[in-house]
């Protein structure tokens, strides 16, 4: 069996990260409904304020992650697999995240941390493929 190309793994974990962001959206719909929070409110019960704070927070840091994991998967370090990984690892530190918000806001520092080691390896990744590339093209 060959190895898994980086693109396919980087797509996938693409598609896993869109859909959690899904589920946080429809989980904020539902919430909206469940404690009666007419749009364009965002506030209003406890429950709702924490799953509507999950919610755009994932998408402000979908914003940082997602390009830096193409860019590592366009321009890879010889371990090209590294970045889809970090991407994986960071969609679990997400969850982690997101239960911990729910429990008890004070509770969300895990997941955000580990969220931030995620973005920074995938930075590291990226600022390595492309002085490669560059490297390469200037040689």
């Amino acid at each position: 069996m060959s190895a898994i190309p980086a693109p396919l793994l980087s797509a996938t974990v693409t598609l896993l990260i869109a859909f959690f962001y899904f589920y946080t959206g429809f989980r904020v719909g539902n919430l909206r409904a469940k404690h009666n929070i007419k749009a364009p409110a965002c506030s209003g019960h406890p429950e709702f304020d924490r799953a509507y704070r999950v919610q755009p927070n994932t998408l402000e840091q979908m914003g940082i992650v997602l390009p830096l994991l193409w860019v590592a998967t366009f321009y890879p370090i010889p371990w090209a697999w590294i970045a889809p990984l970090a991407a994986f690892v960071w969609l679990c530190a997400r969850i982690v995240y997101m239960r911990g918000y729910m429990a008890d806001p004070d509770k969300r520092i895990t997941g955000a941390m580990m969220t931030g080691v995620c973005d920074l390896i995938l930075l590291l990744l990226a600022i390595g493929g492309i002085a490669l590339a560059w490297h390469g093209a200037l040689a």
